[in-house]
């Protein structure tokens, strides 16, 4: 069936391909379906010119359109993500690397390694040298959760 369709619609069934995966974008977000999407209306678009030609075969649009949505992922994926290295903001979602290099007072004393420090209204868990409270300490590294101090 699935062939007597693509039969019949000849160059459109790339087309419709096309439409049904950029429809397919809409319904579930992800920037993904989109460039496999345009892949499909290219190869629509060329085989509206070859379709008569003989070295045309159904092998030879289905590797295009494996190329092709390949090559336009890659490079929509690059245009579309091009200027995001480039924030003004560049650790406005890492919050335990924004405060690298900060000092505190320690609200709990560091014994055995870990302690805990109050910064900006969050308390978290500190990992360095054993201190007593009230202590002055820096910042110089985080894990994600904890953060690393030195006598500061």
């Amino acid at each position: 069936m699935l062939a007597r369709v693509i039969n019949e619609l000849g160059p459109w069934s790339w087309w419709l391909l096309g439409l049904v995966l950029l429809a397919a974008e809409l319904m579930m977000p992800g920037v993904f379906l989109v460039w496999i999407g345009t892949a499909a209306i290219i190869v629509g678009a060329l085989s509206l010119l070859l379709w008569d030609s003989a070295f045309w075969t159904w092998q030879v649009q289905l590797l295009l359109f494996a190329v092709l949505a390949v090559a336009v992922t890659l490079a929509g994926r690059k245009y579309l993500f091009k200027g995001a290295e480039n924030s003004d903001q560049p650790l406005l979602n890492q919050r335990g690397a924004a405060l690298i290099g900060r000092t505190a007072i320690l609200e709990e004393p560091i014994r055995e390694g870990w302690g805990r420090v109050l910064l900006d209204g969050t308390y978290w868990r500190v990992t360095g040298p054993d201190l007593p409270v009230g202590a002055r300490i820096r910042i110089v590294a985080t894990n994600g959760r904890d953060l690393t101090v030195e006598q500061g």
